[in-house]
């Protein structure tokens, strides 16, 4: 599950941060999140609480902005949505494919209880 591994990398960030700052305590998460395929906010939601017990993120709030990338194809030049990472134009069928916008995560900030 993609999810998964996106929520350890945010729960990696946070708990980074938190110790820099000296926290008892995160109390949300801010950031976003932008994937070449549809996120399941709930599941990414899952994936951080579980993964944050028995850390000072547990119980944290995530308050993240989930983005699906856009893909244009360079053989008809359709805009689409990519599905599962994979840049197959729906209308034309080509993969070559280019990526409209950024991808990745990004933790914008993290509220903490000293």
């Amino acid at each position: 599950m993609h999810e998964s591994s996106l929520a350890k990398a945010i729960l990696r960030e946070v708990l980074f941060r938190a110790e820099e700052a000296g926290a008892r305590r995160v109390v949300s998460v801010h950031g976003r999140v932008a994937e070449t395929e549809a996120l399941s906010r709930e599941s990414l939601s899952t994936s951080f609480e579980a993964l944050a017990i028995g850390t000072p993120a547990e119980g944290a709030s995530l308050d993240l902005e989930l983005t699906h990338v856009r893909a244009r194809c360079g053989d008809c030049g359709a805009d689409y949505l990519p599905e599962h990472h994979v840049l197959l134009c729906p209308d034309c069928g080509s993969t070559s494919g280019e990526i409209a916008g950024p991808t990745g995560l990004a933790v914008d900030s993290i509220e903490i209880e000293e």
